[in-house]
């Protein structure tokens, strides 16, 4: 295998965590800009796109750490695939558990079990596990319909107590599996018009797992595709764009009987995203691995090269603004901030808000440049 790192990854994975970063740290829910809120519940938007791409980059990055292992498969190489996303199961059940005052844990009976970084270590332990078994392509492509297609099966032909579920937040099959198995308490919290809900529904559930690896697969393919030698750079970009136009309108038609649904994760929606992936990297790859124009990147890049550090860092620092008080008020300094340096001159309103998500993200990236500079690279 070619040793070259391509950067257009590490950019890619640099973008996707930065608007990750942007879409979990508002000024106010109260007032979120447009395109950084996610669809109510069928349809897409902007924001949609956020957890797919990642976990569409784990794939890729899958390949990039064990195709020259998967001919010296060993229990050594098994014990690190487990342990690593053990490490990010784990850091994920921290960060939900953890709390800033005395016993410092929640009350374990509503620790909510999913969560982003718990998708992320289980996804990739199970599709790093399938890559280092699976060398034919083959048997990915027969696994990926498989994955689809028994998925759309389960969602709108299954019958629980003789009635088909729909696919409503309460009535779909993930949520009803979801609050069998983990119970409502340990499920996610939402807001809704009547005020907080919780255990309707979890995104990031027990069966919406499932077409979730779907993703990651379309990204092993990438993966594959950038590491073969036979093929020259524009005949990968070609191949890019045309798997990416391909799966695109495949998920388009298809969501017209199964909708675009990223709570669901449904089928479709893993189709339709992974073809704006195709797309979207097949741009970053033009740019910077073929006509070599890297300087642009390299602040996403920096954010690439350390993205599980740097997303569990903003989701610590985001949990403290929220808990601790400046002194001698009443404000968290997260309320403290949004008033003081953005609401005093802007008003609350969605503006506000975007901005003061856009400087979290610019304070990320300089943390990620200082990492980089003094060569810092946590691997998780």
């Amino acid at each position: 295998m070619n040793k070259k790192r391509f950067t257009s990854i590490d950019i890619f994975r640099g973008l996707t965590i930065a608007f990750m970063i942007m879409v979990n740290t508002p000024g106010t829910w109260r007032h979120i800009y447009a395109p950084l809120e996610h669809a109510p519940w069928h349809g897409l938007t902007a924001t949609d796109l956020v957890f797919p791409f990642f976990l569409f980059i784990v794939g890729t990055s899958i390949v990039f750490a064990y195709h020259n292992k998967r001919q010296y498969v060993n229990h050594q190489l098994y014990s690190k695939i487990i342990i690593r996303s053990l490490k990010i199961i784990l850091i994920g059940l921290i960060l939900a558990g953890f709390i800033f005052h005395f016993p410092f844990v929640r009350d374990l009976s509503h620790l909510r079990l999913p969560g982003v970084l718990q998708r992320i270590g289980l996804v990739f332990l199970l599709s790093a596990l399938l890559f280092i078994r699976v060398k034919n392509w083959k048997w990915y492509l027969m696994l990926l319909i498989l994955i689809l297609g028994g998925y759309w099966y389960a969602m709108t032909q299954i019958k629980i107590n003789g009635e088909k579920t729909s696919l409503t937040p309460q009535n779909n099959l993930a949520s009803v599996i979801d609050r069998k198995v983990l119970g409502k308490n340990h499920m996610w919290k939402h807001y809704e018009k009547t005020g907080y809900v919780q255990g309707n529904y979890d995104p990031e559930g027990l069966l919406s797992t499932l077409p979730a690896i779907a993703t990651t697969i379309l990204g092993i393919f990438l993966g594959l595709l950038l590491v073969n030698p036979r093929i020259s750079p524009y005949a990968k970009l070609i191949l890019f764009v045309g798997i990416g136009l391909i799966l695109w309108l495949l998920g388009w038609l298809w969501s017209h009987s199964f909708p675009l649904n990223k709570r669901l994760w449904t089928s479709s929606y893993v189709l339709y995203t992974g073809g704006l992936a195709y797309l979207f990297f097949a741009v970053i790859y033009f740019i910077v691995d073929i006509l070599n124009y890297q300087r642009w990147g390299n602040i996403f890049k920096y954010l690439g090269m350390n993205a599980i550090a740097i997303f569990t860092l903003s989701v610590f620092i985001t949990k403290a603004f929220y808990s601790l008080h400046i002194p001698g008020t009443n404000k968290p300094i997260h309320a403290w901030l949004y008033h003081h340096f953005y609401t005093s001159w802007l008003g609350d309103n969605s503006m506000a808000s975007m901005l003061y998500a856009l400087s979290v993200v610019i304070f990320y990236i300089f943390v990620a440049w200082w990492m980089y500079r003094r060569k810092i690279f946590i691997k998780v």
